[in-house]
Protein backbone atom coordinates (compact mmCIF):
# COMPACT_ATOMS: atom_id res chain seq x y z
CA UNK A 1 0.00 0.00 0.00
CA UNK A 2 2.90 2.67 0.93
CA UNK A 3 4.68 1.63 -2.01
CA UNK A 4 1.67 2.33 -4.51
CA UNK A 5 1.78 5.78 -2.86
CA UNK A 6 4.78 7.15 -2.44
CA UNK A 7 5.48 6.27 -6.83
CA UNK A 8 2.12 7.64 -6.99
CA UNK A 9 3.10 10.99 -4.86
CA UNK A 10 6.67 10.88 -6.87
CA UNK A 11 4.87 11.18 -9.87
CA UNK A 12 2.03 13.96 -9.19
CA UNK A 13 4.62 15.83 -6.92
CA UNK A 14 7.58 15.69 -9.21
CA UNK A 15 9.64 14.66 -6.47
CA UNK A 16 13.32 14.85 -8.26
CA UNK A 17 16.08 11.85 -7.81
CA UNK A 18 18.74 11.34 -5.55
CA UNK A 19 20.99 14.83 -5.61
CA UNK A 20 24.06 15.07 -7.48
CA UNK A 21 27.23 15.49 -5.44
CA UNK A 22 28.24 19.40 -4.27
CA UNK A 23 31.24 21.19 -6.13
CA UNK A 24 34.19 19.19 -4.81
CA UNK A 25 36.38 16.23 -5.85
CA UNK A 26 33.90 13.04 -5.86
CA UNK A 27 36.27 10.95 -4.68
CA UNK A 28 35.98 12.50 -1.48
CA UNK A 29 32.03 12.93 -1.72
CA UNK A 30 30.36 11.09 1.57
CA UNK A 31 26.72 10.38 1.79
CA UNK A 32 25.01 10.36 5.12
CA UNK A 33 21.50 9.44 5.74
CA UNK A 34 18.97 10.15 8.98
CA UNK A 35 19.46 7.62 11.37
CA UNK A 36 16.41 5.02 11.37
CA UNK A 37 15.67 6.19 15.38
CA UNK A 38 14.65 9.67 12.95
CA UNK A 39 12.12 8.06 11.74
CA UNK A 40 11.12 6.31 15.30
CA UNK A 41 11.00 10.63 16.17
CA UNK A 42 8.83 11.49 13.41
CA UNK A 43 6.05 9.24 14.25
CA UNK A 44 6.32 9.88 18.26
CA UNK A 45 5.65 13.70 16.74
CA UNK A 46 2.77 12.53 14.19
CA UNK A 47 1.59 10.60 17.35
CA UNK A 48 1.68 13.46 19.50
CA UNK A 49 -0.41 15.82 17.19
CA UNK A 50 -2.90 13.14 16.08
CA UNK A 51 -3.78 13.10 19.85
CA UNK A 52 -4.10 16.13 20.34
CA UNK A 53 -6.68 16.90 16.84
CA UNK A 54 -8.85 14.11 17.86
CA UNK A 55 -9.43 15.60 20.86
CA UNK A 56 -9.99 18.68 19.96
CA UNK A 57 -11.96 17.90 17.26
CA UNK A 58 -14.46 14.44 18.84
CA UNK A 59 -14.31 15.15 22.91
CA UNK A 60 -16.66 19.07 22.24
CA UNK A 61 -18.73 16.81 20.10
CA UNK A 62 -19.46 14.10 22.80
CA UNK A 63 -19.73 15.97 25.33
CA UNK A 64 -22.78 17.68 23.07
CA UNK A 65 -24.21 14.35 22.64
CA UNK A 66 -24.05 13.65 26.35
CA UNK A 67 -25.93 16.35 27.29
CA UNK A 68 -28.38 16.27 24.64
CA UNK A 69 -28.89 12.38 25.03
CA UNK A 70 -29.46 13.15 29.05
CA UNK A 71 -32.17 15.76 28.50
CA UNK A 72 -35.50 14.08 28.04
CA UNK A 73 -36.71 17.20 25.61
CA UNK A 74 -34.70 16.05 22.69
CA UNK A 75 -35.63 13.78 20.13
CA UNK A 76 -33.61 10.48 19.17
CA UNK A 77 -33.16 11.47 15.84
CA UNK A 78 -31.12 14.41 17.28
CA UNK A 79 -29.04 12.26 19.23
CA UNK A 80 -28.15 10.07 16.28
CA UNK A 81 -27.38 12.87 14.09
CA UNK A 82 -24.71 14.02 16.17
CA UNK A 83 -23.21 10.40 16.29
CA UNK A 84 -23.25 10.40 12.61
CA UNK A 85 -21.23 13.58 12.30
CA UNK A 86 -19.05 12.79 14.90
CA UNK A 87 -18.39 9.07 13.21
CA UNK A 88 -17.83 10.91 10.04
CA UNK A 89 -15.46 13.52 11.58
CA UNK A 90 -13.39 10.39 13.03
CA UNK A 91 -13.32 8.93 9.51
CA UNK A 92 -11.86 11.52 7.80
CA UNK A 93 -9.44 12.75 10.82
CA UNK A 94 -8.38 8.79 10.45
CA UNK A 95 -7.95 9.43 7.11
CA UNK A 96 -5.79 12.31 7.53
CA UNK A 97 -3.98 10.83 9.99
CA UNK A 98 -2.82 7.66 7.55
CA UNK A 99 -1.77 9.96 4.83
CA UNK A 100 0.28 12.32 7.36
CA UNK A 101 2.21 9.28 8.15
CA UNK A 102 2.53 8.27 4.70
CA UNK A 103 4.05 11.70 3.92
CA UNK A 104 6.20 11.55 7.58
CA UNK A 105 7.73 8.23 6.02
CA UNK A 106 8.12 9.72 2.06
CA UNK A 107 9.92 12.84 4.11
CA UNK A 108 12.16 11.01 5.76
CA UNK A 109 13.09 8.39 2.79
CA UNK A 110 13.95 11.84 0.17
CA UNK A 111 16.12 13.66 2.99
CA UNK A 112 19.73 13.84 1.69
CA UNK A 113 23.07 14.95 3.14
CA UNK A 114 26.02 15.05 1.07
CA UNK A 115 29.63 16.70 2.03
CA UNK A 116 33.00 16.58 -0.51
CA UNK A 117 36.01 17.90 0.48
CA UNK A 118 34.99 21.62 -0.76
CA UNK A 119 31.42 21.94 0.44
CA UNK A 120 27.96 20.22 1.92
CA UNK A 121 24.33 20.18 0.19
CA UNK A 122 21.29 19.45 2.30
CA UNK A 123 18.16 18.30 0.22
CA UNK A 124 14.79 17.56 2.45
CA UNK A 125 10.84 17.50 1.73
CA UNK A 126 8.36 16.34 0.08
CA UNK A 127 5.59 18.36 -1.55
CA UNK A 128 8.07 21.64 -0.84
CA UNK A 129 11.21 20.30 -2.01
CA UNK A 130 14.75 22.43 -0.37
CA UNK A 131 18.09 22.08 -1.47
CA UNK A 132 20.61 24.48 -0.36
CA UNK A 133 24.25 24.29 -0.94
CA UNK A 134 27.31 25.67 1.41
CA UNK A 135 31.11 25.79 0.70
CA UNK A 136 33.29 25.57 3.23
CA UNK A 137 34.73 28.91 2.70
CA UNK A 138 31.49 30.24 3.90
CA UNK A 139 30.75 28.58 7.01
CA UNK A 140 30.96 30.10 10.02
CA UNK A 141 29.20 28.42 12.85
CA UNK A 142 28.58 24.43 13.15
CA UNK A 143 26.39 23.89 16.56
CA UNK A 144 24.66 20.66 17.66
CA UNK A 145 20.83 20.77 19.22
CA UNK A 146 19.00 17.68 20.84
CA UNK A 147 15.75 17.83 22.03
CA UNK A 148 14.58 15.70 24.94
CA UNK A 149 13.13 12.93 22.57
CA UNK A 150 16.12 12.78 20.99
CA UNK A 151 18.10 12.27 23.54
CA UNK A 152 16.22 9.94 24.62
CA UNK A 153 16.37 8.23 20.93
CA UNK A 154 19.83 8.89 20.66
CA UNK A 155 19.78 11.61 17.92
CA UNK A 156 20.51 15.28 17.29
CA UNK A 157 20.56 17.92 14.72
CA UNK A 158 23.37 19.53 13.48
CA UNK A 159 23.07 23.30 12.53
CA UNK A 160 25.39 24.78 10.01
CA UNK A 161 25.18 28.57 9.39
CA UNK A 162 26.45 30.74 6.87
CA UNK A 163 28.18 35.18 6.92
CA UNK A 164 24.68 36.79 6.54
CA UNK A 165 22.14 34.87 8.65
CA UNK A 166 22.67 36.58 11.85
CA UNK A 167 20.84 40.17 10.68
CA UNK A 168 19.59 42.72 8.19
CA UNK A 169 16.53 43.04 6.18
CA UNK A 170 17.48 40.06 4.10
CA UNK A 171 17.41 38.08 6.38
CA UNK A 172 14.32 39.65 8.14
CA UNK A 173 12.84 38.84 4.38
CA UNK A 174 13.93 35.46 4.67
CA UNK A 175 12.67 34.82 8.59
CA UNK A 176 9.26 36.60 7.11
CA UNK A 177 8.86 33.81 4.41
CA UNK A 178 9.67 31.02 6.50
CA UNK A 179 12.89 30.59 4.33
CA UNK A 180 16.13 31.30 5.47
CA UNK A 181 18.93 30.60 2.99
CA UNK A 182 22.08 31.24 5.44
CA UNK A 183 21.19 28.15 7.98
CA UNK A 184 20.52 24.54 7.12
CA UNK A 185 20.06 21.15 9.07
CA UNK A 186 21.15 17.73 9.01
CA UNK A 187 18.58 16.56 11.28
CA UNK A 188 18.06 13.12 13.28
CA UNK A 189 21.82 12.09 12.61
CA UNK A 190 23.16 9.51 15.09
CA UNK A 191 26.99 10.55 14.62
CA UNK A 192 26.66 14.53 14.75
CA UNK A 193 29.92 14.76 16.77
CA UNK A 194 31.57 13.22 13.97
CA UNK A 195 30.10 14.94 11.41
CA UNK A 196 30.53 18.11 13.02
CA UNK A 197 34.31 16.88 13.15
CA UNK A 198 34.67 16.16 9.81
CA UNK A 199 32.76 19.22 8.46
CA UNK A 200 35.27 21.56 11.17
CA UNK A 201 38.21 19.78 9.73
CA UNK A 202 37.63 20.30 6.14
CA UNK A 203 36.62 23.91 6.97
CA UNK A 204 40.43 24.31 8.66
CA UNK A 205 41.80 22.43 5.47
CA UNK A 206 40.20 24.87 2.94
CA UNK A 207 41.13 27.95 4.71
CA UNK A 208 44.59 26.91 5.07
CA UNK A 209 44.53 26.39 1.11
CA UNK A 210 43.18 29.72 0.55
CA UNK A 211 46.24 31.19 2.83
CA UNK A 212 48.66 29.85 0.35
CA UNK A 213 51.22 26.97 0.15
CA UNK A 214 53.66 26.93 3.26
CA UNK A 215 55.74 25.84 1.00
CA UNK A 216 55.36 29.26 -0.56
CA UNK A 217 56.28 31.27 2.04
CA UNK A 218 60.02 29.84 1.89
CA UNK A 219 60.30 29.56 -1.46
CA UNK A 220 63.69 31.04 -2.38
CA UNK A 221 64.12 34.23 -4.24
CA UNK A 222 65.22 33.76 -7.83
CA UNK A 223 68.19 35.80 -9.01
CA UNK A 224 68.15 38.43 -11.75
CA UNK A 225 69.60 37.04 -15.12
CA UNK A 226 72.76 38.58 -16.02
CA UNK A 227 71.56 40.91 -18.76
CA UNK A 228 69.19 42.63 -16.34
CA UNK A 229 72.43 42.85 -13.55
CA UNK A 230 74.44 44.53 -16.84
CA UNK A 231 71.90 47.39 -17.29
CA UNK A 232 71.47 47.97 -13.40
CA UNK A 233 75.46 48.46 -13.58
CA UNK A 234 75.28 50.69 -16.77
CA UNK A 235 72.62 52.71 -14.78
CA UNK A 236 74.41 53.21 -12.07
CA UNK A 237 77.17 54.75 -13.73
CA UNK A 238 75.24 56.75 -15.54
CA UNK A 239 74.33 58.33 -11.95
CA UNK A 240 77.41 58.48 -10.83
CA UNK A 241 78.54 60.82 -13.84
CA UNK A 242 75.82 62.78 -13.61
CA UNK A 243 76.53 63.38 -9.87
CA UNK A 244 80.04 64.54 -10.38
CA UNK A 245 79.32 66.51 -13.52
CA UNK A 246 76.92 68.52 -10.95
CA UNK A 247 79.53 68.95 -8.43
CA UNK A 248 81.62 70.32 -10.69
CA UNK A 249 79.41 72.75 -12.43
CA UNK A 250 78.78 74.11 -8.85
CA UNK A 251 82.19 75.44 -7.93
CA UNK A 252 83.13 78.80 -8.41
Amino acid sequence: MYSVFRQLAEKWLRIPPEPEPPPGDEASARVFRAAPKFLQYLKVMWGITTGFSFLLALVPIGIIIAIFADDGSYKGEVVAALVGVEVLLLAVLSGHALFRLALVHLDYEKRWYLVTDRSLRIREGVATVREITFTFANIQNLSVTQGPIQRLLGIADLKVETAGGGSGASAQQHQTVGLNLHTAYFRGIDNAEELKGLIAARMRGHKDAGLGDRDDHHAPVQELPAASLSFNAALEEVLAEARALRQAAAKP
